[in-house]
């Protein structure tokens, strides 16, 4: 906290939506100079401003001209249990709930979705395809895989897309596997996920932002965690063209981050509109 007071994170206001234990959490850090229209913590359209979800997975902030959704995706899990498959498809109902409602307003939405959506999306496909705890498959074949790789977890990914009209920002520029750069999640350094990484953090934008997008990109590369800052995930970074000619093409950045005593830290950088000083 005592981080929090001193520059350059002393200009920035922080809202934060955190769990009982250290095991999940959500912040958003915003310069003072923008004021958001609201902030709530649930997805409810009815929610008080003080209802937050269940582990401090969900900030939702509403600017003049765009919503701005920070997201901590639950693992999916392994098994066929409350607390891992069950709770992993409630978790996208909501979100498919969420963004299927109209608004004048488009959507930024970033975070730890903890899905990768495509073969390229991953390092080593058909590893993690094939990935089971030991002694237990579950009883759907959709199901198998690595938390995150399964096919039940990509399709549900995909209709929360079409449902949304969102957009990858990241695939949307960058269309081929980028082996070196294209992963935000890498694995252990020893042991059987030495080298194995997948794309599990997004900025999703509205279709209507598609033309103002000019970078998304991934911050951390290779196998030894470059550019990780002591996590196992990476900064991602977003860069949007102002919306109207007048303002400045250098604008100051809002910053979310997700938090959690295994994933350290991932920090996600949008470009608001107005100006800053």
């Amino acid at each position: 906290m005592r981080a929090l007071s001193v520059s350059p994170l002393s200009d920035y206001q922080v809202w934060w939506s955190l769990a009982d234990s250290k095991y999940a959490g959500t912040a958003l850090l915003v310069k003072h100079c923008f004021k958001p229209v609201s902030v709530k913590f649930s997805l409810e359209s009815g929610a008080s401003r003080d209802t937050h979800v269940p582990d401090g997975r969900v900030i939702l902030a509403e600017f003049k001209t765009f919503r701005l959704l920070v997201t901590y995706a639950p693992n999916n899990g392994w098994k066929e249990e409350e607390t891992s498959f069950q709770r992993r498809r409630k978790w996208d109902k909501a979100l498919r709930k969420f963004v299927s409602q109209e608004s004048k307003k488009p959507l930024i939405w970033c975070g730890d979705l903890n899905v990768s959506h495509q073969d390229i999306d991953v390092s080593h496909p058909d590893f993690f395809r094939t990935a089971k705890q030991k002694d237990y498959t579950p009883p759907n074949a959709e199901d198998v895989g690595q938390p995150g790789f399964t096919a039940a977890e990509k399709q549900r990914f995909s209709q929360i897309l079409k449902d949304g009209g969102l957009v990858d920002s990241y695939r949307w520029l960058h269309k081929s596997q980028d082996f070196e750069n294209g992963f935000s999640w890498s694995g252990n350094a020893v042991g059987k996920y030495r080298g194995k990484r997948m794309r599990i953090d997004y900025f999703l934008i509205s279709e209507q932002l598609v033309g103002r997008l000019l970078h998304s990109d991934i911050q951390g590369s290779g196998i030894d965690h470059k550019g990780y800052c002591g996590s196992d995930h990476c900064p991602i970074t977003l860069e949007l063209s102002p919306a109207t000619s007048t303002v400045p093409a250098h604008l100051p950045h809002v910053s979310s981050i997700d938090t959690d005593s295994t994933t350290g830290i991932d920090v996600k950088e949008i470009t608001p509109e107005g100006v800053c000083p």
